[in-house]
Formats: C-alpha cells, structure tokens, sequence
C-alpha cells in the first residue's frame, strides 16, 4: 500500500480521526491564545534575488522587515518544480509522489488526504484562500478547507496557463475584504501573489526603475507584501500574528539553458525563500543555516498551534532545525522531482536529493554538487563522491515516483482510447530508453520564442519555429498541443485536428487537454459521435470536457443528457465564460427564451475585456437565437452580424442570419449571406452548411444545386456525403 493511501486509510477524510493523542491535549494552546496565520506564497521567486540572500540588485523594503523580524532559512527547499504540486506539498506536509498531484493539469487532491487549512478549519479557524493565478483554481482541490477560495482569474481560449493571473494588488484587495469580517476571530489567510511569474511585466513604477522586467516583478511583489503588512498593522493584527513568507520554485533565468522552470532542477529553480515572523517577534533576526523544506511548514503550524502532527508529514518543525542531530542519526535527506519533461516532451523525469552541502540529480546522466564551493552547480563531482552518489541514488529509488497513467488505471478509457485507434500500436511517449532533459533543453527554448511570436501576432513565425522542433523532436506532446493552437488561430481546423490528435497520440492518451481539443473540433465539424467519445475519454481529468459532452447532446437532440452534463461544466466552470454559453444554447433549445436573453445579459456582463473573440461570437450567435424567437428581429439581426464580426468562420452566425432573412422574406439578402459564408470560408464544412440552411428554408432546388457544386469540388468530403443523406 502506498504511502498516500496508508494516511487516506487512517484518516478515513475525517479530521476527527487524526486528532492528536489525549496526552497532548494538555500542551495545546487556548483557543483564545492562538495566533491568527498568514501564509504568503510569492510565485517562482528565486531566494538568490532577494537582498535578505545577499542579492543588491532590487529592493525589498517589506521582505526585508519580515526578515529582519523572524527567522530566514537560508536553505529551504520545493519538492517540485511546478505550481500546483508544491501547493499541495505546502498544504499536505507530502511528497508529490506521495499526494499523487504531478502537474498543474490533469490532477485533482484525493479527498482522503488531510490539508492543513481542514485541520485549523476544524480548530475554529476563520479560512480565507485568494490566489492570483489560474493554476491554483478552485476543483483542482487546493480549495478544500477554505471558508472562502477566492480564485476569481479569468479562463481565456489560446493562452497559457502562466498567462492567466490577476495582479497582486487586485487579489490583495479581495483578502483585505475577507479579513474586515473575521479579524475578531482567529484567521487563517493564505495570500498567493504571481509576480514574479513569466512573462515578466512589472507595473510602474517598477518598469522604470528596474533594468531586468524578473527584478521589477519581485519589486512589484514586495509591495503588494508592504501594503498587507500595512493593512494588517491598521487592524492591530500583525505584532500578534505567525506570518510565513515562502515561494513554490525559483525560476531558471537561463543559468543551466532554460528561462522558465518547467525542466531541469538545479539549484536556482529548487532553493526557495523561506521567513517564519513568529508571535511578538519571537527569535526575530534569527538565520539558520540548516535545509529546510516546503515540507516542513505544515508541521511547523501544527506545532506552534499545539496540535498533533499527522502520520505521513514528511517534514519537521522548522524551529528545531539547527539542533545538533541525534548521534549516529542518519543525514537529512530532502527530495524534489520534476516529471513535466516527461508528462509533456516524452523525455526522462528527473530526481533530485540535497544532503547537507550536496546536491543529487539523478537523470541519465546524473550529477551531483559541493554547494557550499559550487552555488551555480557547474562542476560535477559525481566521480569523486562515488558513495555518496549510490546512497542518494538509492534513496530516490526507494521512492515510488511512478506517474499513474489513467490509460494504464482504467480499463473503460483504455477501451475507449483502444476504439479511437490510439493504442493500435508504436510506442508512446515516455516508453523506452527515454532523452536526458538537460541534452535537449534548446527545444524548450524553441518553444518558449514560438510562444513569444504567437503572443505577438506572429503566427505564420510562430508555425515555423514549432515545425522545426518537431521534425527532431516528434514526439513532443507539448509542441503538438501548441501547433493546433497556432493552426486553430490561423483558421485552419482541420490541420490544427491533426496535430491535436499527435499530441493526445504522443502521450498514449495522457494528455487530456489534447484530448479534449480534439473532441471540440471534431464538434465543429459535426463529427458527433466522435467528438463525444473523445470527450467521455478525458472526462475526469479535465473540466472542458464536460461541457463538450453537453454541446454534443444538444446537437442531437438529447436536451436531458445535456442538462446533466453541463451542470457538471457550470460546477467546474472556475472563472471559464464558455459553460454560460452553453447554458444559453440549452435554454433556447428548450424554448426559454427570455430565460435565455438574461443568461446571454449575464454573460456579456462577465466577458469584461476578455480577448476571446471566437469564444464571444458564440455568445452572440446564441443571443441572437434568443431574440429572434421574442420576435425582436433587428436586435436578432444585430446580434449575428456582430458574431460574424467577431470570428467569420462562425458558420451558423451566417446560416442564422440568412434563415432570419427567410422569415422577413429578405429572399436576397439570406442568399447573399450564404454566399458570404462559402465565399469566406471555402470549405465542404460551410458549403454543407449552406445545403442545410436552404433546406430547412424549404429551398430544396437551391440546396441541391449547392450540393452538388460542393460535391464536385470535393467528391470524398464526409461532411457532403451527410450532406446528400440528410433529408
């Protein structure tokens, strides 16, 4: 049994069962004692950048005071090189092999395991989590605990992860709120900020004074922590309050070849700031030299609020490091992964151990590091600490850091993915003798300066930097993923079909994002019962797919079925606008109209200055529906020219409008809008389009001669041949 299922087991989900033993009872902290908690996690900020680790090159006035206040550990360590993973590490007091949650997507907490936010919540702790990035929504469990989960980052199509996040300042504002309705209780704030995060944009004043945009973000970040400290001080909380300031990674800034920090795991992306500021400036001032890591500060509360520590915390008190350890004790050892180049290039996962002064990398070339005497980890002394290698390479061994694969888990999905042709043969991603990370890194460049083109606009550039990677690297999931985005941008669906289908290919089924684009193109092109069957795929690891599954069933008809599954879609929405949408097609279907205008008003209200033009069109379209059935024909009219606006390879704005011509027996302009729409988009998909619309104008004539222009132009089109067959 797995570590992971072992504390599930024991705890049985409730709190109550892991309560400390009657024997610590007596030692507990009075309730009225207890201090409030703030827990600050400033995003992919590096301890070296920081002037409390020696760095001169930016200010951090509030960083520095928390510093100056509290206890610096000047060793602590992530156990992950990815967001959500060290959250939940944060949260858990587990290794992710442990916790089980890998990647920033596709994974969701088991509700068996035990968070520290349930466990003050079920001390009388008011809870409050406000986070600033996309990653860490609400459904992926990190929410699990909080009174209020403030994840309030709006979802937009085409843009990373990384992309999506709210400025400091903003998320700061929504926890000063929460906190004016508990402060004369005790709290529990979890505060995440993602600046310093790529891409690296500091306001001003910032942009200005600082040379490097990374150095200007930490800046910016370091404020919004001043302006908390200051808040906190207005309300008298902040003398009397445990405050701990951390980060979940550094970042890579190109010391070892990579910008980001999604691959290797050097020093610089794993060594993290760490600051305890304990009640009454307890010990402030303190430094201590020992490793620490993200894996302690669970048991850290839990110690100085007096509860008992539960089974599984794979770490300590922070307070207590820097004793002299127990005689003939064995080294602390602290353990850190990254599985992303496997999950996401099909190359090998990386390990990594830091004992005392070293630091172990196991990879198919491993390496390992004196810290003390090589901080930039440039010279590998694996040859001369041969010993030490094969205990920490024996440590990391011992670990079950095997990814769990829902193919290789289900035998439902691999049937299903085995019916799709996706498991007939070759090998998958990640199968074999897989590539060292750090010898391929330069792809990953390559795909970072197609990202930057395709945010520019550039995307003929963009599709040319992402063929080149993949003609010697055809098997990256991620540059697959990333080419459909591009080809879908450029009004290319069914190429960008194609390279979705290598990415969901390449990863044997992993990669549900591919999967579930796939599922949605194959919608657009009325390709049904296909679409369905990659959705259902897919459908309990990602939080599109239900909203696939609904569109789908209201396409045929199944008006029950799409109900269920979009209820699912609004319950994960997060911040997504597009199961709103779906809800207005669902409600012109069943002949609610009105109920349909509001939920389009609603809607709108929400989009704000989103950029997802395709995405608003849709909203429109429906719209529109919606006021032609209230007889409101020029509002109707208005809205479906604004959706052909918006994205003029909407196929059924054009065909709504034009049926909408027919009923005011506008003859010539719904003929003239069917033109458009082939003339636009000169495509089998839009001239089938336009055989259904006339015939459902009861212009059979025109639809077979349309339909069979079509058909000459291209005799072997599915959509044509559904086309005749169609009544």
């Amino acid at each position: 049994m797995s570590r992971t299922a072992a504390i599930a087991l024991a705890c049985g989900g409730a709190l109550l069962a892991c309560a400390p033993p009657p024997a610590l009872e007596e030692e507990r902290v009075t309730e009225a004692a207890r201090p409030n908690v703030v827990l600050i996690s400033i995003d992919t900020l590096r301890s070296d950048r920081l002037p409390a680790y020696g760095y001169a090159g930016v200010e951090t006035p509030a960083i520095d005071r928390l510093a100056a206040g509290g206890v610096l550990f000047e060793r602590a360590w992530s156990h992950v090189n990815v967001t959500l993973p060290s959250h939940v590490s944060l949260f858990t007091g587990l290794l992710p092999s442990e916790h089980g949650v890998r990647d920033n997507a596709g994974y969701r907490l088991d509700e068996g395991i035990p968070t520290l936010v349930e466990t003050l919540r079920g001390e009388g702790y008011a809870t409050g989590g406000f986070v600033s990035s996309y990653v860490l929504r609400a459904g992926t469990g990190m929410e699990r605990g909080f009174d209020v989960y403030d994840d309030g980052v709006r979802f937009e199509t085409g843009r990373d992860f990384g992309e999506l996040q709210r400025p400091g300042p903003e998320t700061l504002d929504a926890a000063t709120r929460w906190l004016g309705d508990v402060e004369d209780a005790p709290f529990f704030l979890f505060l995440h900020l993602y600046e310093p995060h790529a891409p690296y944009n500091p306001p001003p004043p910032f942009s200005d004074r600082y040379a490097d945009p990374y150095d200007g973000e930490v800046a910016a970040a370091d404020a919004v922590v001043g302006d908390l400290i200051r808040r906190l001080e207005e309300r008298g909380l902040y003398d009397d309050a445990l405050v701990i300031l951390l980060s979940d990674h550094g970042e890579g800034l190109m010391d070892h070849g990579e910008m980001d920090h999604l691959i290797l795991i050097y020093r610089e992306v794993l060594q993290v700031p760490l600051i305890v500021k304990l009640p009454g400036a307890e010990r402030a001032g303190e430094r201590v030299s020992a490793n620490a890591q993200l894996g302690d500060v669970a048991p850290t509360v839990h110690s100085l609020l007096g509860l008992g520590q539960l089974e599984g915390f794979v770490g300590t008190d922070l307070l207590a490091l820097g004793a002299e350890p127990a005689s003939g004790a064995a080294p602390r050892q602290i353990v850190s992964e990254s599985v992303y180049p496997r999950i996401h290039f099909g190359w090998s996962d990386l390990g990594s151990i830091v004992e005392g002064d070293l630091h172990f990398i196991e990879s198919p070339a491993p390496e390992l590091f004196r810290l003390s005497e090589d901080p930039g980890e440039r010279n590998n002394v694996i040859l001369e600490e041969r010993a030490a290698a094969r205990r920490m390479r024996a440590a990391i061994e011992a670990i079950d850091r095997s990814l769990a694969s829902p193919v290789e888990d289900d035998p439902e999905i691999r049937r299903r993915l085995e019916s799709l042709g996706y498991l007939s043969g070759g090998a998958r991603a990640g199968d074999g003798p897989l590539p060292d990370p750090k010898s391929r890194i330069g792809a990953v460049e390559e795909l970072a300066r197609a990202a930057r083109l395709a945010a520019d606009g550039e995307l003929e550039a963009a599709e040319s930097a992402l063929q080149s990677v993949l003609r010697t690297e055809p098997q990256l999931v991620q540059a697959w993923h990333e080419l459909g985005e591009i080809l879908e941008r450029r009004g290319r669906p069914s190429a960008a079909l194609d390279a979705y289908r290598q990415a969901f290919e390449a990863s044997g089924g992993d990669a549900a994002a591919s999967g579930v684009k796939v599922a949605e193109l194959l919608l657009r092109a009325g390709r049904v019962a296909e679409a369905r069957e990659h959705a259902l795929a897919v459908t309990d690891r990602s939080p599109l797919a239900p909203q696939v599954l609904a569109e789908a069933a209201l396409i045929e008809g199944d008006l029950e079925s799409a109900a269920e599954h979009l209820e699912r879609a609004l319950a994960e929405r997060g911040p997504r606008i597009t199961p709103l949408i779906v809800r207005t097609s669902l409600l012109n279907a069943q002949g609610r109209f009105e109920e349909a205008l509001a939920q389009s008003d609603e809607a709108l209200a929400e989009f704000g200055d989103r950029r997802d033009r395709s995405v608003l069109a849709r909203l429109h379209l429906h719209r529109g529906t919606a006021l032609g059935a209230l007889a409101r024909a020029e509002e109707a009219e208005r809205s479906y020219r604004e959706a052909i606006a918006l994205d003029r390879g909407l196929l059924g704005a054009y065909s709504s409008l034009a049926f909408l011509f027919a009923v005011e027996e506008r003859a010539a302009e719904a003929g003239r809008t069917l033109h458009e729409m082939v003339t636009v988009n000169p495509a089998p998909e839009a001239y089938a389009e336009a055989v259904r619309t006339l015939r459902a104008m009861r212009d059979e004539r025109s639809a077979e001669a349309v339909l069979a222009e079509a058909l000459r132009r291209w005799p072997d089109s599915e959509a044509l041949r559904r086309g005749r067959l169609s009544p």
